[in-house]
């Protein structure tokens, strides 16, 4: 193995501090723990996780940048046969630490061969949008979301130039959400921007939290129109489905108001910074400060890979009480590397000390009780310091220190070459002092700050129980003022209201313990897929107007305890099923239009000390104090009975209507030919008369004619 009589500088280890340099190839992690040196690199797991795991042994490559001086730091065990060594390789120039597996290498470029997964939405807006001077593409929000549509006016010269914001008024419900779908699995970079609604009548800065995949993740303070710093918020987000759920909760002070929503993937591996990191930890940006210029800009302002998730650097040119500004034009090495990806730019300025003031301290404000996940960015672009031990120093955190005897040319290889360090750090106060003190005369320097808060990732609700809410939300007509968007139990600051929630330890989900949505306005019937809820203890839906049948399926949710349904519509007979539930001790059923015979199993229930109500429900019987089940009719039977009588005599009435107006036609159909046939009979009738006259007057004639006749004889 070769050797170096010009061993390679120390790196200053601390117990719970690691330390990342930025790679040609790659990050390496030094992780201190315990006096144990430990490694991680893509995919990011150590190497004693790597054989606690079963991993096959990783495949070392070796890259030799002209003359290499090489020496094993430690070695970490041995699995298969292959040692897994630390080895750090120098070069003139730069430091080149490469411990890669020949699997990651590939996964890596294949990942990084195309343009990142990006979607940007302008809120509100009726068609998407272009944004000069980079042509931006915003695309519109429709289906994403609901709430109201307005103009906007922008507070910070830094948000997106869009005319139009959307708003979610309280009577939407305490919760709103824009869900996006069709996302690659991966992390993310998502920021939102805010902005006031243009209307004086409005209240002009509402208060709000947000909230992405179920974890609360920021709260907006007063004043924040007037701060460039707090009129946004970024997370880095692991989304491990195709879709994305980002929740504004309402916390009475004014309408939630969004302007614009960036959803931007960056490496899966990016921001690693040690155990804590993973798919279960939300990073929320706490500060990102370019130091050394007075110029806020964007990684695209930059000219950075888009890997990089477009950061935004907001500007300092120096710290209040101590530093001034440095710059340079010289190209810097070992940047825009992989998984962070951050551009040449942000290391060709730096704040640095001077002689009045060597040392360099910067102070923020922070949530008490939380992790801090700190980066520091350094390069050395004093030309006057040209070799290792000129420029030294350590760092502290609120007075711990955290790292000492920091070297960057000794640890980098060369001047104009950038190194970055990490550490985390609780703070139980409300502030964070980043002090950076030169050791041996020399002056302290830094280039750039990032701070992140580190928060854990909630557990989601069950997916099966998610989905059952949605369809009791539709099918019981629940108002839109109750809500019920987002995830029902998380965060847990803001869960769905009327429902109870419990955390199964089993499935690693939450689940539904209770439903008390009484007096609530419900206008709708309860579904068999209440059922799913296989974890209710409670269900309160009284004085309501709920109508329809109680559904069967009820009896198969073991654990409920107590059901109301009292002072509804339902009607129907109460089903067998509930009889199963042995563990129910309440039951309130009064109030109703229930039929039938209550189950003879629900009959022994209140020797069990079970308190139940079925008054108010005159078709109920077979109980004590309710009508016996005997021979007289039933509400039910009575009922029938009359709907029977009605039917029949309804058919009596049609007949006798049928007979009546056939009789009708006929009569119609007789006078109508009696006037046809009019004078025909008319002329026969005066005939007829004619001769009943000739008839009765010719004996007459005969009698007269004959007397003439005998006269003259």
């Amino acid at each position: 193995m070769p050797t170096t009589d010009h061993p390679l500088p120390a790196i200053p280890l601390l117990s719970g501090h690691h330390i990342v340099l930025l790679c040609p190839a790659s990050h390496l992690h030094f992780l201190s723990r315990e006096s144990t040196l430990r490694w991680s690199d893509p995919p990011l797991i150590t190497a004693h996780e790597c054989l606690m795991t079963g991993r096959a042994a990783l495949a070392f490559t070796l890259v030799k940048v002209g003359p290499v001086r090489c020496r094993v730091l430690e070695g970490l065990g041995e699995r298969g046969g292959t040692s897994m060594l630390l080895r750090s390789f120098i070069h003139h120039k730069f430091l080149v630490c490469t411990i890669l597996s020949v699997i990651s290498l590939r996964n890596a470029a294949a990942q990084h061969e195309g343009e990142p997964y990006a979607v940007r939405i302008s809120c509100g807006a009726p068609e998407d949008v272009t944004t000069k001077p980079t042509n931006t593409i915003w695309k519109k929000d429709f289906g994403y979301t609901g709430g109201k549509q307005a103009n906007a006016t922008i507070p910070s010269f830094i948000e997106p130039q869009l005319k139009t914001l959307r708003y979610f008024p309280l009577s939407d419900g305490p919760e709103n959400c824009y869900f996006i779908s069709d996302i690659p699995r991966g992390r993310y970079e998502v920021r939102l921007f805010f902005a006031l609604i243009a209307d004086p009548n409005f209240d002009n800065e509402p208060m709000f939290d947000i909230s992405m995949e179920g974890t609360q993740i920021h709260s907006l303070k007063s004043g924040w129109s007037n701060n460039d710093e707090q009129s946004f918020v970024e997370a880095l987000v692991f989304v491990p489905n195709a879709s994305f759920t980002t929740c504004f909760h309402s916390t009475g002070h004014g309408d939630p108001s969004i302007l614009s929503i960036e959803i931007l993937q960056v490496d899966d591996t990016a921001y690693y910074f040690g155990p804590l990191w993973g798919k279960g930890t939300v990073l929320r940006t706490a500060k990102r400060l370019t130091c050394g210029t007075g110029k806020p800009a964007f990684d695209e302002d930059y000219g950075g890979s888009h890997w990089g998730g477009d950061r935004f650097w907001l500007a300092i040119s120096y710290f209040p009480d101590s530093g001034q500004s440095m710059s340079t034009e010289h190209s810097i090495s070992m940047t825009s590397i992989s998984p962070n990806f951050y551009p040449e730019k942000l290391y060709q300025s730096a704040i640095v000390g001077s002689d009045l003031q060597p040392d360099l301290s910067f102070e923020m404000e922070v949530e008490p009780n939380r992790n801090y996940s700190v980066w520091l960015h350094f390069s050395e672009i004093d030309p006057r310091i040209a070799g290792e031990g000129e420029r030294t120093f350590d760092i502290s955190l609120n007075g711990d220190t955290a790292f000492e005897s920091i070297d960057i040319i000794g640890m980098t290889g060369g001047s104009y070459a950038a190194l970055v360090l990490n550490t985390t750090v609780e703070v139980s106060g409300k502030a964070l002092a980043i002090v950076l003190r030169g050791t041996n005369g020399s002056h302290a320097i830094v280039n750039a700050i990032e701070v992140f808060e580190v928060i854990p990732a909630e557990s989601k609700t069950s997916a099966d129980e998610v989905s059952a809410l949605q369809i009791l939300k539709s099918s019981m007509g629940l108002p839109r003022r109750l809500g019920w968007n987002g995830d029902p139990c998380v965060p847990q600051q803001h869960p769905w209201s009327g429902l109870g929630c419990q955390f199964d330890s089993k499935s690693g989900n939450w689940v539904i313990d209770g439903l008390g949505l009484d007096n609530q306005g419900l206008k709708g019937f309860l579904p068999n897929d209440i059922a799913k809820l296989q974890h209710l203890q409670s269900i309160n839906f009284s004085e309501n107007n709920l109508y329809g049948a109680i559904p069967s399926s009820l009896g198969t949710i073991a654990g409920l305890q107590t059901l109301d349904l009292s002072y509804n519509q339902l009607n129907g007979s109460i089903p067998e099923s509930l009889g199963q539930l042995t563990l129910l001790q309440i039951l309130n059923l009064n109030g109703n239009l229930l039929s039938g015979r209550v189950p003879a199993s629900l009959g022994g229930l209140p020797l069990h000390r079970a308190s139940f109500n079925f008054t108010g429900n005159a078709g109920l019987c077979g109980i004590p104090g309710l009508p016996s089940c005997g021979p007289h009719l039933s509400v039910a039977a009575k009922i029938g009975i009359a709907f029977g009588a009605s039917f029949v005599f309804l058919l009596a009435v049609v007949a006798a209507l049928i007979w009546w107006k056939r009789r009708e036609n006929i009569l119609r159909a007789q006078r109508i030919a009696a006037a046809r046939e009019a004078p025909y009979a008319k002329a026969r009738m005066h005939f007829a008369r004619d001769v009943q006259m000739t008839k009765h007057h010719r004996p007459h004639d005969q009698v007269r004619s004959h007397t003439l006749i005998m006269d003259p004889t």
